[in-house]
Order: structure tokens, then sequence, then C-alpha cells
């Protein structure tokens, strides 16, 4: 039986859900986001609560039953809260700026890198070394930070590039004379 599967997902002030077959919709303040649950599983929806359970006893049944838990689990607290990743650039002439729908990196190439925003996605750069990643699907949040990282990632010797906010780079020692 899984642990994280058979717990109920509360609904807070102000989401709703819908049921209908194997699609999940959530509505909330932040947003709305639907879900088609794999085979599977199942959802219902009892007393301001949703549950997940599996349909038989098989075990891709119960591998999908607790991921697809989490899902549903992710997008509640995504339309009710939303998800944020924080970048953090290091390195001389390392900056970023939000101009319109796109995001201009100057990460030391003989060119500014271009990234568009995704839709769906809110990108603040507060000062030009910090970037903040927003939105309501922790999936695309985290795969835009990730792209973003992607770019220039942190190198071992001195740190530079882009990295997130909570990361610790391992330095390495340089050469000895």
């Amino acid at each position: 039986m899984s642990r994280i599967g058979k717990l109920p997902i509360s609904l807070p002030k102000g989401v709703t859900a819908s049921v209908a077959g194997r699609e999940v919709k959530v509505k909330g303040p932040k947003g709305e986001l639907k879900l088609t649950l794999a085979q599977e599983v199942t959802a219902s929806e009892e007393s301001g609560q949703l549950l997940v359970k599996p349909v038989d006893d098989s075990k891709r049944a119960k591998a999908m039953w607790g991921m697809s838990r989490t899902l549903v689990n992710n997008m509640v607290q995504g339309v009710s809260a939303g998800f944020e990743k924080k970048l953090e650039i290091s390195g001389v002439g390392y900056k970023a700026a939000v101009q319109g729908k796109n995001l201009q990196l100057q990460l030391g190439f003989s060119h500014d890198v271009i990234f568009p925003i995704p839709t769906g996605i809110d990108i603040k750069a507060e000062k030009p070394t910090s970037l903040t990643i927003s939105g309501v699907d922790k999936q695309l949040v985290g795969a835009t930070a990730a792209k973003i990282r992607g770019y220039r990632g942190p190198e071992p010797y001195k740190g530079k590039g882009v990295r997130y906010a909570d990361e610790t780079i391992r330095r390495k020692e340089g050469k000895k004379k």
C-alpha cells in the first residue's frame, strides 16, 4: 500500500476541483490546471477532499497511485500558493534583464542569450544578478529554471555561472606551483 497515495488531498479555501472520468481540473485564485490521470488510478471528490485510488492490485497501479496523488497535490498547491525558484548569477559582467516577453542574459559569450519566457511563467529580475521564476505549474517552473541554468552552469574553480539560490558549489583547488 502506498503511504503517499492513501493520504487525502485537502482543498484550501478558494480552491475548487472537479473530476470527470480520468480528468481532474483544479481552479484557484492563481489560475487553473488540469491533469489526465493514468488508466491504473481513479480520483474522486468527497467532502472537500480529493482521493486517488488504484483500480487493481497490479505493480504498475501501485506505482501510478503515489505519483498521481503527488501530481494532483502539486496542482492544488500551485493554484492556491504558486511555486517559485530563485537563481543567482555570479561572474564579472554576468547579468540578466527582462525585456517584454524575453529574458536577456549576458553570460560571457560573444552574444547575449535571448530566452523567450513561456506562457504561465513570470520572471522577475530584482537585481541584475538574481532572478525569481514563479508560476502555478511546478513542472514548468522547474524546467524553466533548469533551462536558464543550463546556458552557463556554475564552474567548480571560481563558481562563475548561473546557480540555484540554495545550491552549494563544491569548489576545486587550482594548480599548485
